[in-house]
């Protein structure tokens, strides 16, 4: 316990003004961390490490101090320790049986911990396949709980001891309690990465966050900046991310690759792209987040950068979830979806706990209209973690297909409710809402969707659709207006597949408006496009009919407002009139 104490108060404050401190602390946890076999918390720290400026060797951290318990326990860890890194768990731990220590303890509980997990996920793979709801348990959880509880209650565990207690209490489902255990090792010994992640995973939403009582230290923004992105807060989360490269880790990859995810997260797909390029220049080896990496340049349709990237990740380990992903997102491309599907299958044969693997799996059985296996999936995937957007609204979807609209409205307000500000959501839920009759509800979703930046440009539309089906045609209008105006103004093609639409009803509505400039203009948009053509010429022949006759355009009926100049065929004077209120409708 007095080891770990020191370390707690070495890492005391949220000060970066000692970097050289730090840099000391991250060296001696990295080393602690690799002693107990924790090798993830330990390159970690070690790649922290890295991006600070080298120590003199006056000012290198000393090696740990030996207790009388460690030195009688050194020939037993030694050995256990070299089978533990060949894997050999049950023989680690058989030979560390009754060491003292509490490196040896815990070395001693994390062989007997892992030697459960392995055999769970042997079994798991062997018997069951990875699309059958996994019975399979990890029998060691209970006893090693048991043993774990009483040194807690002795107050005989160090830091790394409470992290093992909570990932049992985790692993039991034993929730509330694992967080307490985990907080409790973030205040003991707060250098260690892996408690912190544990609790990442753990805490579901904002107000969750708020009332943990976490430790004063350097490594909380850490943790807050990977919560934040967590739970899609991304803006707190590039605040925090930017303050730590201030601070002085301008030089961490680590950081790179979270703030690349975190746009990744917010569909700044560019700028995502960008940075993990640059990634790729710095640590040309890596494969943490390449499978994100392949994410977006499968939205972005790139198969030659897909391919090579996937070619370069085979190289390096084929035998990585990561690459498998890339593997199977570079078949999904080409649109062999069950080549894609193997590949994501192989990734949860490495490792049944990834979630990427669990959503994007559902994705090709959707795509290979296998839905009762996608749902799988998607289920799969949720519980791996709750806050996996992609798989409620994957769910939502495939429940769509199979039309039961009250399913898919469960599963669409979920992932809503995590990512409120996606337009994506916001439209599925309209659609919902819409099925099920219940129009004002469809109405709020798709004029939020708009007002929170519609991503496919198909809220407004919608709307107008179904102000049209109400007979509300002056908000129906108003809304291909803004449509159009959206549309121009971002400089897409225009043989958008709704334009044409827009441009038809905005003729027809100002035809009964008896304003013929406006509708004229509008409908010779409508000779530009193929399905619109011949409804085009026909009007121009009736306005122009209706003109010679000496029909006088309509100055008492009041249109919303008109095509901007721009747009406008005949360049005719346009009224500036108020732009659309649907302040009844609007959430």
């Amino acid at each position: 316990m007095a080891a770990g104490a020191v370390v707690a108060a070495a890492a005391g404050g949220s000060d970066f003004s000692d970097l050289r401190e730090i840099k000391k602390q991250l060296l001696s946890v990295a080393e602690r961390s690799r002693e107990r076999g924790l090798q993830h918390s330990g390159k970690w720290a070690a790649e922290l490490a890295f991006a600070l400026e080298p120590l003199p060797l006056s000012e290198l951290p000393p090696p740990p101090v030996l207790t009388e318990e460690d030195a009688r326990d050194l020939d037993a860890y030694t050995l256990a320790k070299s089978y533990f890194d060949l894997k050999e768990y049950d023989r680690a731990a058989y030979f560390l049986q009754g060491c003292k220590s509490q490196k040896a303890y815990f070395l001693y509980m994390y062989s007997r911990y892992l030697s459960g997990e392995k055999k769970k996920d042997d079994e798991t793979v062997d018997s069951l396949g990875p699309l059958e709801k996994g019975q399979v348990k990890n029998e060691a959880l209970r006893e090693l709980r048991v043993e774990l509880s009483k040194k807690h209650k002795a107050q005989e565990l160090d830091g790394f001891g409470l992290y093992l207690y909570g990932v049992v209490l985790r692993k039991l489902d034993l929730v509330k309690e694992a967080i307490d255990v985990f907080v409790e090792a973030a205040h003991v010994l707060p250098l260690h990465w892996g408690a912190w992640l544990e609790l990442c995973n753990l805490i579901t939403d904002k107000e969750m966050l708020k009332f943990l009582s976490l430790p004063d230290t350097w490594m909380k923004e850490f943790f807050l900046a990977h919560i934040y992105t967590e739970l899609q807060l991304i803006e707190e989360a590039l605040q925090k991310y930017q303050s730590l490269i201030d601070a002085g880790f301008s030089k961490s990859t680590y950081i790179i690759s979270q703030i690349a995810v975190a746009y990744h997260n917010i569909r700044d797909i560019d700028k995502a792209l960008s940075i993990f390029n640059e990634l790729r220049k710095q640590d040309p080896y890596r494969i943490e987040n390449m499978d994100t990496f392949s994410n977006l340049l499968y939205v972005r349709g790139m198969k030659p950068e897909l391919s090579y990237l996937a070619h370069n990740l085979c190289e390096i380990d084929k035998y990585r979830v990561e690459t498998c992903c890339v593997i199977g997102n570079y078949y999904s491309l080409r649109s062999q979806h069950e080549k894609a599907a193997l590949y994501f299958q192989r990734a949860l044969k490495l490792n049944p706990r990834y979630l990427g693997a669990w959503t994007l799996m559902g994705h090709e059985y959707m795509e290979m209209k296998n839905t009762s296996a996608a749902i799988q999936a998607y289920r799969h995937a949720i519980e791996v973690n709750k806050r996996d957007y992609r798989a409620w609204y994957g769910l939502g979807q495939t429940y769509e297909i199979l039309k039961m609209p009250f399913y898919c409205l469960y599963y669409y307000r979920r992932a809503h409710q995590l990512r409120p500000n996606d337009s994506r959501m916001l439209v599925a839920l309209g659609e919902c809402y819409e099925k099920l009759n219940q129009l004002v509800e469809a109405k709020k979703c798709y004029w939020r969707a708009y007002a929170v930046g519609d991503v496919e440009k198909m809220a407004l539309v919608k709307l107008a659709k179904l102000h049209e089906q109400l007979n509300e045609s002056e908000q129906a209008a108003q809304c291909y207006i803004k449509y159009i105006q959206d549309i121009y103004s971002c400089g897409e093609v225009v043989e958008h597949l709704e334009v044409s639409t827009a441009f038809r009803y905005l003729a027809q509505y100002y035809f009964k408006c008896k304003l013929w400039d406006e509708a004229s203009a509008c409908a010779q948009k409508c000779c530009a496009f193929n399905d619109t053509r011949e409804e085009g010429k026909a009007l121009l022949r009736q306005i122009l009919q209706l003109r010679n006759q000496g029909e006088t355009s309509s100055t008492d009926v009041a249109a919303p407002f008109f095509l901007p100049t721009s747009l406008s065929a005949n360049n005719t004077p346009t009224r500036r009139v108020s732009p659309l209120n649907l302040s009844s409708v609007t959430p």
